[in-house]
């Protein structure tokens, strides 16, 4: 019997048959293939990768312990590597972690998968912010679970939706970005940060803290982890592909010894281990270069280029569009007129060299569709400031509904 694709088909499972391809995948893959202008992806501005650093790195690691960098290791991560990140969120955030409660994982993408194995069955109900991160829907989805909003405001998710929401159903857990959230850029207020602890405290819902951008921060002050506020509900997410390059993949999780030896057993089936040797790399990089000046290195790039995005929006773009200015992260969130449709406004974008995503693909049910999200962290500001006038003028005319414009002349 020859094998056809329909018949292949057949044999994918339920969840492989469910599972979508990311938009933000999708159009990056267009963007790639043409010389595009991308707001779209939420990439670091590679010039600021530390290549030569890390390539000094490399060659200590091969020469003075190759043998042992390139052999199997443990599941849970290199403890040198795990001890630096605790001891850096004491220094830090005054947070006391036991080592044995940091797993390492290949970039925090594959802690969220972890986490979906250990809790989620179908049917199991958890909790997002509306919008949330892409990345995440995609993952939890994959699992089958009822997955219940709460509105995001200017400072942090909705109490009163947050609380009725853990009381009334066996909610697993509540997935949440408090620093710079993705895709809207805003930053839980600390007020909201002991009001949501509060809130999960009275329940059976554990809090899954995702803070891949919190180290990216322009202005105003650190603020406490949700960790630090309920550690022993709280599982905190972290990673270093913001702070230094996605390339590395390596992220980590810190939670309770019970669930980290249960998310062990789970990557032990998944991977046997993240890279042993870029595990050591990167430790060797941590241990002999500067991290703190490399943040601010950072920290500054996307300050200045944030600063140019907002100068062009406010110059190019009509009143009817408003957006939050972020304090940190990479991103902007626009909402557009009510009528206003972003997908749209992105096909015409498209025909123009210019991408971004449309703020529809960030909900997990009853999509908005006169919002966007905008990336500033990885286009030049030249551009960046050409590429936003063009998308003023497209936003413009479809407001007035893309008529020609009639001129009359006076009767002879």
């Amino acid at each position: 019997m020859t094998t056809t694709a329909s018949t292949i088909n057949t044999l994918f499972s339920d969840r492989a048959q469910q599972v979508q391809s990311s938009f933000i995948r999708d159009i990056l893959k267009a963007a790639g293939q043409s010389n595009m202008v991308s707001f779209a992806g939420g990439l670091p501005e590679p010039s600021l990768f530390p290549a030569q650093h890390l390539a000094k790195s490399a060659y200590r690691v091969l020469m003075n312990n190759g043998q042992q960098a390139l052999q199997y290791t443990n599941t849970e991560g290199y403890m040198p590597l795990r001890r630096f990140i605790a001891e850096r969120y004491l220094r830090q955030q005054k947070i006391p972690i036991d080592p044995e409660q940091v797993l390492i994982t290949s970039g925090s993408q594959q802690a969220l998968d972890l986490i979906s194995k250990l809790f989620l069955d179908p049917g199991d109900e958890i909790i997002m912010e509306r919008p949330s991160y892409l990345g995440a829907i995609q993952c939890f989805s994959q699992y089958s679970p009822v997955i219940k909003e709460v509105d995001l405001s200017e400072q942090g998710p909705n109490a009163e939706q947050l609380q009725e929401l853990t009381q009334e159903g066996n909610i697993k857990f509540f997935y949440t970005i408090p620093n710079y959230q993705n895709p809207t850029g805003k930053r839980h207020g600390l007020s909201s940060r002991k009001e949501t602890a509060a809130i999960i405290a009275q329940s059976e819902t554990f809090i899954i803290e995702d803070d891949p951008y919190g180290e990216i921060r322009f202005d105003g002050e650190q603020l406490p982890t949700l960790h630090s506020l309920l550690p022993e509900q709280t599982i905190l997410l972290g990673t270093f592909s913001k702070m230094i390059a996605p390339g590395l993949r390596i992220g980590w999780v810190i939670a309770t010894p019970e669930i980290i030896r249960k998310l062990t057993v789970l990557k032990q089936a998944s991977d046997l281990h993240s890279s042993h040797l870029d595990q050591q790399v990167l430790y060797d990089y941590l241990t002999h270069y500067d991290l703190e000046e490399h943040l601010q290195r950072v920290s500054n790039l996307y300050s200045k280029r944030r600063d140019i995005m907002l100068e062009a929006m406010k110059a190019y773009f009509p009143e009817s569009v408003t957006y939050q200015i972020p304090e940190g992260g990479m991103f902007f969130w626009l909402e557009f007129g009510k009528q206003f449709n972003a997908m749209k406004l992105l096909e015409k974008s498209m025909k123009e060299g210019i991408i971004f995503v449309p703020g529809e693909t960030f909900y997990a049910s009853n999509p908005v569709f006169n919002t966007a999200r905008f990336n500033f962290s990885n286009t030049e500001e030249d551009k960046m400031t050409q590429s936003l006038a063009t998308l003023g003028d497209l936003i413009k005319k479809m407001e007035r509904g893309d008529k020609p414009t009639i001129k009359w002349w006076p009767l002879p």
